[in-house]
């Protein structure tokens, strides 16, 4: 079962990935570290599969794409948020971390659900209530950069990149 972490609103790349570890060029590091600041927890509890659940604007803030590469390489699923800040919602999709989009859905489902998601139709079910939300699936061809693992794998996957 996904363990589910629910976080607010406005959740900023400096919180997901504090800026003392933007030096880390290694996943590891990338991964014990992400979230401390908000959920001290979290880099030692995560499991494969599990899935963040966020408020509006996950992911404000600077540019970087550490914020969603340190969820990604923490084992998480995916993100579910009332909206993302558009940088964010871009380096996800460029590194192969699958995000949903679904105000609903974000503000129902609580720490502690079940929670299944099908990328392919945007459905996100809580099993926990008996809930289902609709986000909008992402077109084909986003659907294959994630698939791939992200844009650069993608391009050498159709031989674009070296």
């Amino acid at each position: 079962m996904s363990k589910i972490y629910v976080y607010g609103d406005n959740v900023d790349t400096d919180v997901i990935i504090p800026a003392r570890y933007l030096n880390a060029y290694d996943n590891a590091t990338l991964a014990a570290h992400c979230m401390e600041d908000i959920d001290p927890n979290y880099a030692s509890t995560v499991r494969a599969g599990d899935i963040i659940v966020g408020g509006a604007n996950f992911g404000c803030g600077s540019s970087r794409e550490h914020a969603p590469l340190a969820i990604k390489v923490s084992g998480a699923k995916c993100v579910i948020a009332a909206s993302f800040a558009r940088i964010f919602y871009r380096n996800s999709i460029n590194i192969g971390l699958p995000i949903m989009e679904c105000p609903e859905a974000s503000a129902a489902i609580k720490a502690g659900d079940e929670v299944t998601v099908d990328f392919s139709t945007g459905k996100i079910t809580d099993v926990t209530t008996g809930q289902v939300f609709q986000a909008a699936p992402f077109p084909a061809f986003i659907d294959n950069i994630i698939e791939a693992g992200g844009l650069i794998h993608s391009l050498k996957a159709r031989g674009l990149a070296k």
